[in-house]
């Protein structure tokens, strides 16, 4: 276990990156896990957000005790669990930056694919069409089975949202935090995020990531069950997209100056597009 020395204080400034994590049962992975996020993003400014989804362990507590060392950790539960996506939701509502990374509880997910990830929309180079930032997994380390059962459903669901993602369960995922959450909220939407961002009229960027074996306990789905949930949510995400919005609304007055008094004499130029987070 890595741990620091000295307890680290909370900034007072809001954060560039905010991490969310769900967790469910992840006793034996969290306290390496917290580790590698900090190694990773040590020349960042960040907050790290632990969601505790209704765990039976001890993955609350240890993420207590991590959060009384490092006031940059912040922890959420919900009293019973509710799921991924709802845990997901519950951590980007309490993130303080416009810019959200996210990533598995299990290990999965090395950290130290993070600055990669959120390199398109913090970075220099930044787009404001982007939205989302998808990683893709190379060299799977899950059985034989669970990567058959994911190629299958990956290949079904890009043939009817036509997302052009081949790798939509990789719990790696940067995006701005306010288009996220002018997403339609589902169970298992954390599952379609590519399509779901590309519907708001969003660029997707891919980009390949890395995989790790699960550090610790056991996956939370069934390849039964999911392909189950899976038929519907795919159905229902069919019909989000078919029943869109299409018409957009162009600004035609001026956008006001936050903190200043507006007066005749202060033309302001209206702006066309969407507003960088």
């Amino acid at each position: 276990m890595h741990s620091s020395p000295t307890p680290l204080p909370a900034s007072r400034l809001p954060p560039r990156l905010s991490v969310v994590v769900p967790l469910h049962n992840e006793e034996g992975a969290i306290e390496d896990l917290v580790a590698d996020i900090t190694e990773a993003l040590a020349s960042w400014p960040y907050e790290l957000i632990l969601v505790d989804d209704g765990s039976t362990d001890s993955t609350r507590s240890k993420c207590l005790t991590l959060a009384a060392r490092d006031g940059r950790i912040v922890v959420l539960g919900h009293p019973r669990s509710g799921g991924q996506s709802a845990a997901l939701h519950s951590g980007v509502l309490a993130a303080r930056a416009a810019i959200v990374a996210t990533l598995d509880g299990d290990g999965q997910n090395p950290p130290e694919n993070l600055p990669r990830l959120v390199a398109p929309l913090i970075g220099p180079d930044v787009d404001p069409a982007c939205g989302l930032v998808a990683g893709q997994r190379i060299g799977r380390k899950d059985s034989l089975s669970k990567r058959l059962a994911s190629r299958f459903a990956n290949s079904i669901r890009s043939a009817v949202l036509r997302d052009g993602t081949r790798d939509t369960g990789c719990g790696l995922k940067a995006f701005r935090r306010e288009a996220f959450l002018a997403l339609p909220y589902f169970d298992h939407m954390h599952r379609y995020l590519p399509a779901l961002f590309a519907r708001d009229g969003w660029k997707v960027q891919l980009v390949d990531v890395t995989h790790a074996p699960r550090r610790s306990g056991r996956s939370k789905y069934g390849n039964l069950d999911r392909a189950l949930a899976g038929i519907l949510d795919l159905a229902g995400v069919a019909w989000l997209i078919h029943r869109r919005k299409r018409a957009q609304a162009e600004r035609l007055t001026p956008e006001p100056l936050h903190g200043t008094v507006e007066t005749a004499a202060q033309p302001i130029p209206a702006t066309k597009g969407r507003i960088d987070a």
